[in-house]
């Protein structure tokens, strides 16, 4: 299988070391503004006064995306300000580091990379930066380029209220109020020079709901959010009503801002009904033909969407042997694969496939994760290693036909969480396939599993699905009571194993 090519995402605070692509990726940003940009000697102020609040994103260690921010007492200003006033005349003499507003003054993209939603990662890191001050809003005036167009029939507001409504569509603004920013007021005259907003603006803002009553330890918890797709077998058209499908959920998660997403074990099996006229063997081969780039769709939604996605598994071939897979896509741009150690008795009878031979946990950005598929997690041995390598979520991607068969899925996995002091999460198709061989019947109820104490469920069930039905499980979990449990749990249980007597460890 050819590999991917990988593509590193960061979100940074700036340097002035970035000025160069910083000053490229203005240009070619700023080429409807008359192509003005920021001077470096300003860049350096700003990073000075509050290098906190200037941010960038580099794709492959090249800046392409910036926000610019300064902190205000928002009330010396009020809502009738320019851009010139909150800036103090572009000197930033109004920061205020004990203000209570984080003020956006500057957020770009360069054109080139627009497709990767890079500016919904500025605005989170901006949130993040605005809960961790403690200040209390967001404010920032919004260009609306779009205006232009439509000026000489409708007002400002008029065109505002028809953005709001879907009705027109406005690059600057549908975006921001898809991500939470509401408009305060129109402003006039705000950034001269701006023909095509005609010079008018929205005054935007998003609050901070942690300012008042919330004590900072309650927001500094590692809560990590799980979305479990529980995957309805249907045939498809073509493989892009295929990935039509895929972006559906990939979207849905995203927008309830989970870190993590997965699919089910097989999940693009639907795909085999071109080939239903083949032996099975033959027709999985055929399969496989199509991961690589079902794999590379998976990538780029992840970095798209702002979501790492374990993408179910698929077929792959590799010297002339048929492989069980899954890819991690990690929202970085980076992509880990595994491989099924344990095959079953159906894989290899009606596939041919042959077993992985690598384990080892997977580093993201929400701490360690292990994946094992399906019949994987009925061997203990293979989550014992990983939890010795770390692990704090076991991803399990599963395709079960019989309730027999899940209910063997089910238990292990919840012993797993148990013993290794880990959630562990499944997810598994459900629905038929008629017209696929050996893929008539699945059955699936999708879950989060948490071990077996005082500060997790009492039957250390976390969520889970409706059995049977198309839908999707979004879950929070807490990585800091895994912590807590390992050193003040009523049992310790990897604590307590006696490594004296007996050990569990790779051969290879």
């Amino acid at each position: 299988m050819a590999k991917f090519s990988p593509m590193n995402i960061e979100t940074r605070k700036l340097t002035l070391a970035d000025y160069d692509d910083l000053k490229e990726s203005m240009e070619q940003a700023y080429d409807t503004l008359g192509g003005q940009i920021w001077s470096k000697q300003t860049i350096a102020k700003l990073l000075k006064l509050f290098p906190e609040g200037q941010l960038c994103i580099a794709v492959d260690d090249k800046v392409v995306a910036c926000s610019l921010a300064i902190i205000v007492d928002y009330d010396e200003y009020g809502d009738k300000h320019t851009y010139q006033l909150i800036t103090g005349s572009y000197t930033f003499s109004t920061h205020d580091p004990t203000g209570d507003t984080l003020y956006g003054i500057e957020i770009f993209v360069s054109p080139e990379y627009r497709g990767l939603r890079l500016g919904r990662r500025l605005y989170e890191a901006r949130k993040e930066l605005c809960e961790s001050l403690n200040l209390k809003s967001i404010i920032a005036g919004g260009r609306i380029p779009g205006y232009h167009a439509h000026a000489d029939t409708l007002s400002p507001r008029q065109y505002i209220d028809k953005v709001k409504a879907k009705e027109l569509y406005d690059p600057t603004l549908t975006f921001q109020l898809s991500n939470d920013f509401h408009v305060r007021k129109v402003l006039k005259n705000y950034l001269p020079g701006d023909h095509e907003s005609k010079e008018f603006a929205t005054l935007i803002e998003w609050n901070n709901i942690y300012y008042q009553g919330v004590d900072a330890s309650a927001r500094s918890a590692k809560t990590i959010r799980i979305g479990l797709v529980q995957w309805q077998m249907r045939l498809f058209p073509d493989i892009n009503a295929f990935y039509e499908q895929v972006e559906f959920f990939v979207d849905a998660v995203s927008g309830y801002k989970s870190d993590f997403i997965m699919f089910p074990e097989f999940f693009n099996t639907p795909l085999l009904q071109p080939y239903n006229h083949l032996p099975e063997m033959e027709a999985m081969r055929k399969l496989a033909e199509q991961t690589e780039e079902i794999v590379q769709k998976m990538h780029e939604y992840a970095v798209s969407y702002n979501v790492n996605i374990i993408s179910g598994s698929m077929p792959i071939l590799e010297n002339n042997k048929l492989y069980n897979a899954t890819y991690l896509c990690h929202r970085s741009g980076k992509t880990d694969e595994y491989r099924k150690i344990h095959i079953t008795p159906n894989e290899q009878k009606y596939y041919g496939m042959v077993g992985g031979d690598k384990i080892q946990v997977i580093d993201t950005d929400c701490g360690k994760v292990g994946i094992l598929i399906c019949y994987d997690v009925e061997f203990p041995e293979l989550s014992r290693i990983y939890a010795d390598q770390g692990m704090q979520i076991l991803f399990v991607p599963f395709l079960t036909d019989t309730q027999n068969g899940y209910t063997r899925v089910r238990h292990c996995a919840q012993a797993r969480a148990i013993e290794n002091e880990c959630y562990v999460a499944i997810a598994g198709c459900v629905g038929n396939l008629p017209k696929v061989n050996n893929m008539d019947i699945q059955f699936a109820q999708s879950a989060v599993f948490t071990p077996s104490d005082f500060a997790f469920p009492t039957n250390a069930v976390k969520a889970e699905t409706t059995p049977n039905t198309e839908m999707m499980l979004v879950v929070d979990v807490d990585l800091h009571l895994l912590d807590e449990l390992h050193h003040f749990g009523t049992v310790k249980i990897l604590k307590d194993r006696r490594t004296d007597l007996y050990e569990v460890r790779l051969l290879k």
